[in-house]
């Protein structure tokens, strides 16, 4: 008997925590490493504690987030990586850019959210950047997400209503699996052809940040309510830890392993 296989059907990275996806054909993925470009930079909303000598992984209420900031999906983001610049668009308009690596930069785009979001904030909104290994993930270990979209599928059927797979704000989008089969992948390792191995550590717990339409900012759906009744859980996708590094592209194949 064959082992199950996943075919990855989309790359997203989300440079700045919160904000919108940028897709990608591929990525390099290192042992021991986060997805690349991936939750870089947050935006604190008041004060958060967050010391980038001595970082600690803090809970996301601390920062903008869409649980909370739902009109955070009404803007168009793009990170440079070669220039280190931000851009935000708020529908056809470029509203603010600037270079994250400056102090000017950062307080370009946070004078940006003071007059976005102004009844939202619970002090200044602070740009936060990730020192070295670390990134502003909602999990501990949350190196690599996966998301089935037979599992999307599914949620469709339980909503009554279609259901974009970038509201869950994956990393992969892959196929081959029937719905939820992903959960019971703990434990397992995902390998390709080239050698990237992915071990799969835990299911991910959907919070109300699914409910947020990722292109209008409308809060919608009751997507955590839906699956919590019809499943008695609200689990909807996985992350993995790159065990072996390796590229990752477009119409891989990851073969499930023990």
């Amino acid at each position: 008997m064959s082992s199950p296989a996943l075919t990855v059907t989309a790359l997203h990275r989300y440079p700045v925590k919160g904000l919108s996806p940028e897709p990608l054909t591929t990525a390099a993925l290192t042992a021991g490493g986060y997805f690349p470009g991936d939750r870089l930079f947050a935006v604190e909303n008041g004060p958060s504690g967050f010391d980038p000598a001595s970082p600690v992984h803090q809970p996301k209420i601390k920062y903008l987030m869409l649980m909370r900031n739902e009109d955070l999906a009404r803007l168009t983001t793009r990170f440079d990586d070669a220039s280190g610049v931000l851009t935000i668009h708020e529908g056809d308009r470029e509203a603010v850019r600037g270079d994250l690596a400056t102090r000017e930069g950062r307080l370009a785009i946070e004078a940006f959210f003071r007059r976005y979001l102004p009844k939202e904030l619970r002090g200044p909104p602070k740009v936060l950047a990730a020192p070295d290994g670390y990134r502003f993930t909602d999990s501990r270990s949350g190196y690599v997400s996966l998301i089935n979209l037979a599992s999307v599928a599914a949620v469709e059927d339980m909503v009554g209503a279609p259901v974009d797979p970038l509201r869950f704000r994956g990393n992969l989008h892959v196929t081959g699996l029937p719905a939820f089969a992903e959960l019971d992948l703990v434990g397992s390792e995902l390998v390709t052809e080239g050698g990237l191995r992915l071990k799969v550590t835990k299911r991910i717990v959907r919070c109300a940040a699914t409910n947020v339409d990722p292109v209008t900012g409308a809060r919608d759906l009751a997507i955590p309510e839906a699956l919590q009744k019809t499943l008695g859980h609200a689990d909807c996708g996985i992350y993995a830890e790159v065990v072996v590094g390796g590229e990752v592209r477009k119409g891989d194949v990851l073969r499930v392993v023990g």
